[in-house]
């Protein structure tokens, strides 16, 4: 049986009105981000990030990886064929700046989602648990909170590094793996208090007196009530990751296969470059750590007012 001319009509307008609905969540979502100027630049600062990094293979003027890359103009300044001149091996600086973001994008997001899921799962079962399980887990959040992330990574990174060649990614999943390892205690205690609060509501008491399982409440109940908290640590943690990546990176305990920010400031070191005054080597990659890393903090810190009433109030 064919459909109608007025059903096509009203599964249309169904359609329409779904994909309307969703761009006024989106809108709301997103308001109280662009509403202030912080928030505004962080969304463009990301927006720019992201769009090199998906598209900076074809974006960038050519491959540094390629052995036709290699030419014996070392060491040059800006100019029409090379705009950020060249590094130590003849290499087009700006094509390596390009890539670089793809690897630092790549870290900070991975880095982030892999403590966001340790930190959500942790903090849950603690705040929800109660008893002995709460006062073992809060007692090892507390002493990964006081580890100093950078030595710390610095020594797993190089720990684990000989190890490398057996992971997807190589060196990068070892410094993906270290970053979020050891950075989740933060969104754990965060996920604590929320849990510890929600668990009293009455939908969970509901849940509970109608014979859901623990697993059932916390999974289905407690966690979609504490992801916004959850997403708004997470965009901060990226700009954490992304400048623990490239600390690490500057010390050598980079991948050697992808480009990065700290690995072209280390070469960029190693070379001379700094000494010899050669800005356009060193320049840009530090300054794209900074832009990377405060973008993210400013639309982190616009999400947060969403979250935390006192901080609406203050605004």
């Amino acid at each position: 049986m064919q459909p109608s001319d007025a059903h096509l009509e009203a599964a249309h307008v169904i359609v329409a009105t779904d994909r309307a609905g969703r761009a006024r969540k989106l809108g709301r979502a997103l308001h109280p981000v662009l509403r202030t100027r912080q928030g505004q630049i962080g969304v463009v600062v990301l927006t720019m990030l992201i769009v090199v990094a998906v598209f900076g293979t074809w974006i960038a003027p050519q491959d540094p990886n390629a052995p036709t890359s290699f030419s014996s103009q070392i060491l040059t300044g800006p100019s029409s064929s090379h705009w950020l001149g060249t590094d130590e091996n003849g290499r087009d600086v700006l094509s390596e700046l390009i890539l670089s973001t793809q690897t630092s994008m790549l870290v900070g997001f991975v880095a982030a989602m892999v403590s966001s899921v340790i930190g959500t799962a942790i903090g849950i079962i603690a705040g929800f648990s109660g008893g002995w399980v709460d006062r073992g887990l809060t007692l090892l959040d507390d002493w990964f909170l006081v580890l100093p992330l950078v030595p710390i990574t610095v020594l797993a990174a190089s720990l684990l590094g000989q190890r490398a060649n057996g992971l997807p990614l190589g060196q990068t999943m070892v410094l993906i793996i270290v970053i979020g390892a050891f950075g989740w205690a933060g969104t754990s205690r965060i996920v604590r208090s929320e849990v510890m609060s929600l668990k009293r509501r009455e939908f969970v008491e509901r849940s509970r007196a109608l014979g859901a399982s623990n697993w059932r409440i916390m999974s289905h109940d407690i966690l979609p009530n504490v992801m916004p908290l959850v997403l708004a640590n997470a965009v901060i943690y990226v700009s954490l990751a992304i400048l623990t990546e490239s600390t690490l990176s500057f010390l050598g305990l980079g991948d050697p296969n992808r480009f990065s920010w700290g690995q072209m400031l280390e070469h960029a070191q190693g070379a001379g470059a700094m000494a010899a005054g050669n800005w356009a080597y060193y320049l840009p990659p530090g300054i794209c750590i900074t832009v990377a890393v405060l973008g993210f903090s400013f639309v982190g810190h616009s999400i947060e007012p969403m979250f935390d009433p006192r901080l609406r109030e203050r605004r």
